[in-house]
C-alpha cells in the first residue's frame, strides 16, 4: 500500500511540473498508451504527446488518487483542471490504469478520460 501510495504521488508530482522531459522518463522505452482515442507507443512518442498536450492545456493542475492494486497493476483516478486559447476552462477527469515492469517503470498506460467545460469560479483546483 505505501509504495502504491508513494507511486500515485510521484507521478502527480512529477506531471504538475508540465516537464514532458521529466515525465516521459518514469515510463519504459517500449510503454503503450492509450490516452482517449490516441494510441502512443514508445517514450519519445509520450514526449511528444505530452508537448502537444500542455501546448493545449494550460494553467494545467492535477490531483491523482490511488483506487486500487494488485501485484505490478494499479488503477489511479484523477481530475484536473486547465484553461483553453480561449481562456474557457475545463475539468477532465477519469480512471487510469497502470502496468509496471520488474524494475518499477510504467509498461502500460490506459487513460479514460471526460472534459467539462467549467466557469473560473467552478475551479476546485
Amino acid at each position: 500500500m505505501e509504495t502504491a501510495l508513494q507511486k500515485v504521488q510521484i507521478a502527480e508530482d512529477a506531471w504538475n511540473t508540465k516537464d514532458p522531459e521529466k515525465v516521459c522518463l518514469a515510463y519504459t522505452i517500449d510503454t503503450e498508451w492509450r490516452n482517449r482515442t490516441e494510441f502512443i507507443n514508445g517514450r519519445e512518442a509520450v514526449k511528444e504527446f505530452l508537448i502537444r498536450k500542455w501546448r493545449k492545456e494550460l494553467g494545467y493542475r492535477l490531483k491523482k488518487e490511488l483506487w486500487g492494486f494488485h501485484e505490478n497493476r494499479m488503477a489511479v483516478r484523477f481530475e484536473y483542471e486547465w484553461y483553453d486559447q480561449t481562456e474557457q476552462w475545463h475539468r477532465s477527469y477519469g480512471t487510469e490504469l497502470w502496468e509496471f515492469d520488474e524494475n518499477g517503470y510504467m509498461r502500460k498506460r490506459f487513460a479514460s478520460i471526460n472534459d467539462m467545460a467549467i466557469g473560473e469560479s467552478e475551479r476546485k483546483l
